[in-house]
């Protein structure tokens, strides 16, 4: 039996340590792993290449992906997809694993409906954002990114007596932002989960300046698109001279926690039991309720990842 595995849209720490356990379990059960590069492009293109326990070596500390990434509009085109079938039977691979986001598993589930392809999909994806599992690889390693980067700016803040507001990743979901103001005594949090009060954001930072504050913290989730508005915002109606920092794609890197490491080895082990024994599988691992789960692909996609109740009100303050 021949097994590949490949990563799919944006990269997140915990990659490569799935990557590493996957090339173990697959040579410790007498098969043979294959890492498909440059992920549904690479599928497409042929980069496909026979593992061994060299190959993987080392890896474990590094953020990224060391068989790269993509995102692909060819592979929504039927030829295309049987380009990459094609490839997969020359080689006799007839299992993936695919780390990735929601849009990876619905570009998979079309490949099984095609030619019969099993899979198993890990989610890898900062955002969080995948409905039908709590955590995804790679949000710790990005929050202690965050987490850094706040603490500098903090320094500075008090330094000059500004305000600052720091944009931070998560696409349409607000869970980095939140955990990340929650975790680092932001004094402002800005997220589509919640709404937002400007003027009672301006009279409580009033009074605590009138009080004897000396800066201010603001963190807004990116798919809220106010951190420019919300800096000459807090300059003008605040009165705090404030700077805005977009922290952009480095929350994407870093070397991967111990807590991600952890996960991706726990992922990748529940996942390949399944795949290795299913002959029809075309599922999702999940993390539930601190247990490990599968999912279909149809629901993964019936609804849409919502931020538990008890986060949202230990943080609503912040947004008042």
């Amino acid at each position: 039996m021949a097994i590949a595995i490949m990563t799919s849209g944006g990269d997140s720490a915990g990659m490569n340590p799935a990557i590493k356990k996957f090339v173990k379990i697959v040579l410790e059960r007498g098969e043979v792993p294959y890492l498909i590069y440059d992920g549904l492009e690479g599928l497409i293109d042929d980069n496909i290449h026979e593992a061994t326990h060299e190959t993987v070596a080392g890896i474990v500390h590094l953020g990224g992906t060391i068989i790269r990434s993509s995102r692909s509009k060819r592979f929504f085109e039927y030829d295309y997809r049987k380009q990459a079938f094609d490839n997969l039977q020359r080689r006799g691979i007839d299992k993936l694993m695919v780390l990735g986001g929601d849009g990876s598993f619905k570009a998979l589930d079309i490949f099984y409906k095609d030619f019969g392809v099993s899979f198993i999909g890990v989610p890898a994806t900062i955002d969080n954002d995948i409905h039908g599992t709590d955590y995804c690889l790679g949000v710790d390693t990005a929050l202690n990114v965050i987490r850094t980067a706040i603490d500098g700016i903090r320094d500075t803040a008090a330094s000059f007596k500004r305000g600052f507001v720091m944009e931070i990743m998560g696409r349409d979901c607000g869970y980095l932002t939140l955990m990340s103001a929650m975790t680092n005594g932001a004094e402002v949090m800005i997220i589509p989960e919640i709404k937002y009060d400007l003027e009672s954001i301006k009279a409580r930072l009033k009074n605590e300046i009138k009080n004897g504050r000396r800066y201010a913290v603001a963190l807004v989730a990116e798919g809220v698109k106010v951190a420019q508005e919300l800096t000459e915002w807090m300059q003008k109606e605040v009165g705090m001279e404030s700077r805005l920092t977009v922290l952009g794609h480095v929350q994407r890197g870093g070397n991967p926690t111990v807590y991600d490491r952890r996960m991706a080895f726990e992922f990748v082990a529940f996942g390949m039991e399944k795949l290795l024994n299913d002959a029809q599988c075309h599922h999702v691992v999940v993390y539930k309720d601190a247990d490990f789960d599968f999912v279909t692909i149809d629901f993964i996609n019936s609804g849409k990842y919502e931020i538990s109740p008890e986060l949202i009100e230990l943080t609503r303050h912040l947004s008042r």
